[in-house]
């Protein structure tokens, strides 16, 4: 298994081949290669399956000029995708599915279960990806301390394509949760003034929804892309009646969504140097 490979979990989908094509983008600016993850049931498919995944294999490699490699796991999908994607260190997971119907129909309703078990930052994605470069990043700030680990991706992907970043602010009249936000905000700003990041603030205003306003927001820009921070420990209630993460993940529009779990090791702001 090739560690830090990108991770695309397959099951000859059509989203699957989305997942791959943004996959693809992704690994060419990154200069890292692709795995493909199929879960069987049974032993006795694996012979069945690796001759399908071949066709893949060379189809890639002739469309794209990428040879991915091959994982097939016995097993369940819901801890196979966490178990190789944290084994093999993957640069990023590309999941494809077709919105909160899709997502349950994949995952159950365990699809941010999958996903905040994942070390690393896992792209959902619904479409196939447009011909240009991600222009610019949606990225929603709220009270918790672990929305400034989005930080670092924010400035990975805005030194990867040249994305300019939108910081969306939501309207709140509790004083301690505004602190809170305030201080993410300040720290935001000189995260990104010292590393010269391009980026506007938006405030919403509206007596909506915070999490409508984002997707609204990110649909009106050509070729975004919204990061969210996941929230650990997210309870069952929040899985089954849709958790405000689930409704940015599987929006209507079917927009891409980066999501980066909270990690220990980078909770302190030390971390971001």
């Amino acid at each position: 298994m090739t560690k830090e490979n990108i991770l695309v979990p397959w099951d000859f989908s059509q989203v699957a081949g989305y997942a791959l094509q943004h996959a693809i983008k992704f690994a060419k600016l990154l200069n890292t290669g692709i795995s493909l993850l199929h879960i069987i049931k049974k032993e006795k498919e694996e012979l069945e399956v690796s001759e399908k995944l071949k066709i893949v294999v060379n189809e890639t490699q002739e469309k794209y000029g990428i040879t991915p490699e091959v994982l097939i796991k016995e097993g369940n999908i819901f801890s196979a995708i966490t178990e190789i994607g944290n084994e093999m260190a993957a640069s990023l997971i590309v999941m494809g599915t077709h919105g909160i119907k899709g997502m349950q129909k994949f995952t159950g309703s365990w699809a941010l279960k999958v996903i905040v078990g994942c070390e690393s930052p896992v792209v959902v994605v619904q479409e196939a990806p447009k011909d240009d470069p991600i222009e610019n990043l949606v990225f929603p700030i709220d009270f918790r301390n672990e929305n400034k680990q989005k930080l670092v991706w924010a400035n990975y992907l805005h030194r990867l394509f040249g994305a300019k970043i939108f910081v969306l602010l939501p309207s709140e009249t509790d004083k301690l949760i505004l602190k809170k936000i305030n201080q993410n905000l300040l720290f935001a700003k000189n995260y990104f003034a010292d590393h010269g990041i391009n980026y506007d603030i938006k405030l919403f205003e509206d007596k909506g929804s915070f999490v409508d306003f984002t997707i609204d927001f990110a649909e009106k820009l050509p070729n975004s892309l919204i990061m969210i921070m996941t929230t650990k420990n997210i309870s069952f209630q929040d899985y089954v009646l849709g958790a405000d993460e689930q409704k940015i993940i599987a929006n209507e529009l079917g927009l891409p969504v980066m999501c980066i779990n909270p990690r220990q090791d980078l909770s302190k702001a030390g971390s971001f140097n």
